[in-house]
């Protein structure tokens, strides 16, 4: 490819700028491409900078509901609307995330002859009822795909498993932004740091169920749990039951700013990832990464790719999914042993720069569009 010449890459996402998935926005400055957005449900109908891809005017409107109900070719009016849109910004590449994704766009691509990239990130490749829903599209989009992204070798296992040739899946993790490895912790209190959503795969009470055994010895140690989602109000109830109202917080959404800030003052990084009884897993918690980088020593479970990131005893400190003794004891050590938790923290810091840099994970996508390309 000529260093001047980029190639126009549409990338297809659920929503737009979920605060949880900050490794899809990341994905707009792969190098050597100029990105299309679309975003908005199962098939993208909006063009991030110029709107939805439907007609916008009342005549256009009336004439679009009238096309849409008398329409009776092989393939729906939106995918229609879609590829149009395609031609308009001379697409090359699709990039699809999450794979209900790719499997939506597919007999656009396939109507197009535009090389598919889909890229997994958890849910995707893991929950039952998805896998059931998605069984035969998964099969023609393996088929087709130029190339399948897994983000721990778990999921690429996984992805196998489920029918993808091992030949077109590419493991390539995400990374943490640069910002985090500019973080010097200062290990001067007794805070405990989590960050997601509160869904049953991060099991964000046994975190707290966790940090109540440590109160035990520490009573003056903390607990911040950022993020939302339907567990949220659930931990908020236990939080009460147990009278530890004063040393435990669930703010809600923190920007990156005000996590960075936490990660600056707190003492390690703490996520009790389990698979949910839906078999939702994991795929690399970009969390569990960016703490890393930031320097804190990271208390979690040997769940999907986390393992790929933290060496137990190295660079944090692993227990098995729903053993909430060994993860209080873990953190009650962490306390206990702060010369020995820096170090930790420290070989963190150098394993992530060397290993899950941001720029090494999208020159890798960049190989990967320029080779189905």
């Amino acid at each position: 490819m000529e260093a001047q010449k980029k190639i126009n890459l549409a990338i297809l996402s659920p929503s737009q700028n979920a605060y949880s998935e900050t490794f899809i926005q990341a994905h707009k400055h792969i190098p050597g491409t100029k990105v299309s957005y679309y975003f908005g449900g199962l098939l993208p109908h909006t063009l991030e900078g110029a709107g939805s891809i439907f007609p916008q005017g009342r005549i256009d409107r009336i004439i679009y509901a009238i096309k849409k109900k008398l329409w009776r070719n092989d393939w729906t009016y939106e995918e229609d609307v879609l590829s149009r849109s395609f031609k308009k910004e001379k697409i090359q590449c699709v990039l699809a995330e999450f794979g209900p994704i790719g499997a939506a766009v597919l007999p656009v691509c396939e109507r197009l002859n535009l090389p598919l990239i889909v890229h997994f990130h958890g849910y995707d490749a893991s929950v039952s009822e998805i896998l059931r829903q998605y069984e035969d599209g998964y099969q023609r989009m393996f088929a087709y795909a130029s190339g399948i992204v897994a983000v721990s070798k778990a999921m690429q296992q996984r992805l196998v498993e489920i029918g993808c040739p091992p030949k077109k899946i590419e493991y390539n993790p995400c990374g943490p932004d640069d910002l985090f490895f500019e973080i010097t912790p200062e290990y001067t209190g007794k805070k405990f740091i989590g960050i997601g959503r509160f869904v049953d795969k991060k099991a964000p009470y046994y975190t707290i169920l966790a940090f109540h055994q440590v109160l035990q010895r520490h009573p003056d140690a903390q607990l911040v749990i950022g993020g939302d989602g339907p567990l949220q109000n659930t931990c908020k109830n236990l939080v009460a039951y147990l009278g530890i109202q004063a040393q435990v917080q669930l703010p809600g959404v923190l920007t990156q700013d005000k996590y960075r800030a936490h990660l600056k003052d707190s003492i390690a990084f703490v996520q009790h990832s389990i698979t949910a009884a839906n078999g939702d897993m994991e795929g690399t918690p970009v969390a569990v990464l960016e703490a890393s980088a930031a320097g804190l020593p990271v208390i979690s479970t040997r769940h999907a790719g986390i393992p790929d990131v933290i060496l137990h005893q190295q660079t944090g400190l692993l227990v098995e999914e729903h053993d909430v003794d060994r993860m209080a004891h873990w953190m009650n050590w962490v306390l206990e042993n702060p010369a020995e938790s820096r170090e930790m923290g420290a070989e963190g810091k150098r394993r992530v720069r060397g290993e899950f840099r941001l720029d090494k994970h999208l020159s890798k996508l960049r190989e990967i569009i320029e080779q189905s390309v």
